[in-house]
């Protein structure tokens, strides 16, 4: 049969049935609303907005200027005071009615995350299903985490496309949970849909949310410096990361910066390939646009044929191609590792790291290649880039030093465990890493010299969920940690004589100390 976009997802239906859902999300022409002084309201100047799965216009953003941001900022900080004289029996009461209805709509909700963001369903599904489980959790454990602890007042979000379900909303309910005010900024190269859809699902409920479409420089001033913001919430590059973190250490705010590192995995006097092997795939979740991805691998030199070997039977295995698609004669969903990057900008930038790289001196010893039968004939390929791995990359690389945020890996070859920490350290603080060894003494001795917050023994480590402390150190993250209890005292104050914990300018609290 031929090759078409498969009935389950195709967008015009999904888009019906947001429409059908939360008609208040669209204006009388179909346009996107933001949600602003407790209704939906402002178009803004529209933002064309096209999926990276085959160029498709999903629509436009609502972007919102200087001045009508103020107003939102405004209106959700006069909200503050009276959510937070709410019962915190009543505020479960309602976080758990819009928890209730966002399980009904977790499959639309993943399906519309295949055309925003390019992930694969199952990918998407896991983002809201995480979401969604997550929160219960801290309805069901809140009394114990908060105590005599009392909010904070209005918390800022402003968050990266790669998570908008588990990241963003989940820590936009939690805070509403613990009784603050919340506003939040679509991120602007995708997710803006289901964000719209979700976010009026909680105002319906009484949730005092409120969601803004807009540039980063343009909005920048009210969401992040004006004295109504009184906690920020941040997950983004680290340029932008340490401009707020110095405007905000300032004025004394609570803050969580989550800031991107390059994450490492060192390999020494280890023999469990096959287990190595199936770390690798999973790693390969979303193309490597995590902030948990593990792009560099730190190899003893006398093992790297047999890393090398394990690492191309897996790349072998990686199909790469649009997530729409019908597989074959059955009408379902094709099983890839991943789709497109976020854009075709993005797509771009990676050939410019890696053209770099060559030019440096970097060895290339995989060039993926795409398989066109996994795609529409003629359709735009634009953002689709296949895996690509270097050894050798030398220190004037930009490479060296940054995250890709895609399917690019390298690999440095080091003779000494000296070595070996001090290529897993380059980026000055990570937000996890790991060590594979059958030595489980010098694993975790060499884990302790590892400056990331989370190291892995013979596993990768992720962000985590629930009761999960999160991260990072150094560069990696400036601000209160979070997870568990410590999400709950982040965005509240009091019951308690201890600081809030976290890794500040002036104190790094390890996370093994916590």
């Amino acid at each position: 049969m031929p090759k078409i976009i498969s009935p389950q997802v195709e967008y015009s239906a999904l888009l019906g049935q947001v429409k059908q859902i939360t008609p208040e999300v669209f204006d009388q022409e179909g346009r996107f609303l933001n949600l602003m002084e407790g209704r939906w309201q402002c178009p803004g100047k529209p933002r064309e907005f096209t999926s990276p799965v085959d160029g498709t216009q999903l629509g436009a953003l609502p972007m919102l200027g200087h001045d009508d941001a103020l107003r939102a900022v405004l209106f959700a900080k006069n909200e503050a005071a009276a959510w937070a004289a709410t019962d915190l029996d009543e505020r479960k009461r309602r976080v758990q009615d819009c928890l209730d209805q966002l399980r009904t709509h977790v499959d639309l909700v993943g399906k519309l995350l295949i055309w925003e963001i390019g992930k694969t369903y199952k990918l998407g599904f896991t983002d809201i299903d995480r979401a969604i489980e997550g929160v219960q959790w801290y309805v069901d454990n809140i009394e114990d985490m908060l105590g005599s602890r009392k909010p904070l007042g209005l918390v800022s979000n402003i968050a990266s496309w790669n998570y908008p379900m588990s990241v963003l909303l989940h820590a936009v309910l939690v805070q509403a949970l613990c009784g603050n005010s919340v506003i939040a900024k679509t991120p602007t190269d995708g997710g803006f849909i289901s964000l719209s859809l979700t976010f009026a699902i909680a105002r319906r409920c009484g949730l005092p949310v409120t969601l803004v479409s807009g540039s980063g420089g343009e909005l920048s001033d009210v969401l992040v410096k004006n004295d109504a913001i009184d906690c920020l919430s941040f997950v983004g590059g680290r340029y932008n990361g340490r401009n707020i973190a110095d405007a905000l250490a300032q004025n004394h705010k609570r803050y969580m910066l989550e800031m991107e590192g390059v994450n490492t995995y060192g390999i020494w006097d280890y023999s469990d390939w096959d287990a190595l092997g199936d770390q690798l795939k999973k790693g390969y979740d979303y193309g490597k646009q995590r902030c948990t991805a593990y792009v560099r691998f730190v190899v003893q030199r006398s093992l790297f044929p047999r890393f090398l070997e394990t690492y191309w039977d897996v790349m072998r295995t990686m199909r790469v191609g649009n997530p729409t698609l019908v597989d074959n004669a059955a009408d379902k969903l094709p099983d890839l590792a991943f789709g497109p990057v976020i854009n075709a900008s993005q797509a771009q930038d990676l050939d410019r790291l890696y053209a770099n790289a060559l030019q440096t001196g970097a060895t290339p010893i995989l060039e993926g290649r795409l398989d066109e039968s996994l795609f529409l004939p003629g359709q735009d390929m634009s953002a689709y880039r296949a895996p690509r791995a270097l050894v050798n990359l030398p220190r004037q690389s930009e490479l060296y030093f940054k995250e890709p945020f895609g399917p690019i890996d390298s690999i440095v070859l080091v003779d000494r465990v000296e070595e070996l920490v001090g290529e897993m350290n380059i980026s000055n603080g990570a937000l996890v890493a790991a060590i594979a060894s059958d030595d489980d003494k010098l694993a975790r001795r060499t884990a302790k010299e590892v400056r990331a917050f989370k190291v892995g023994i013979n596993k990768l480590r992720s962000r985590g969920d629930r009761e999960e402390v999160f991260g990072g150190l150094g560069e990696s993250w400036k601000g209160a940690f979070v997870g568990g209890k410590l999400l709950v005292e982040a965005v509240t104050e009091g019951g308690t004589s201890q600081p809030v914990l976290g890794n500040y300018e002036d104190a790094t609290l390890l996370p093994e100390k916590i």
